[in-house]
């Protein structure tokens, strides 16, 4: 997974944790499902991410590139 995408992902996640927070703490379940849903899309990116790597190297080991 390129470094972008792992930052990226991770600050979505965060971004999720910080308004699921602000919604628990302020009791706006909409803020506080907002935040539940950018986490879980950014788990969502990452496995993708993670299958296309995984593909990756079953390509190269495949075809014998390194």
């Amino acid at each position: 997974m390129a470094m972008e995408d792992k930052m990226s992902n991770k600050a979505d996640e965060l971004k999720g944790k910080a308004k699921e927070a602000g919604g628990s703490l302020t009791g706006d379940d909409d803020l506080k499902n907002e935040g539940k849903a950018d986490q879980a899309a950014a788990a969502v990116k990452k496995g993708v991410e993670e299958v296309k790597d995984a593909a990756a190297k079953v390509k190269d080991k495949l075809t014998g590139d390194k």
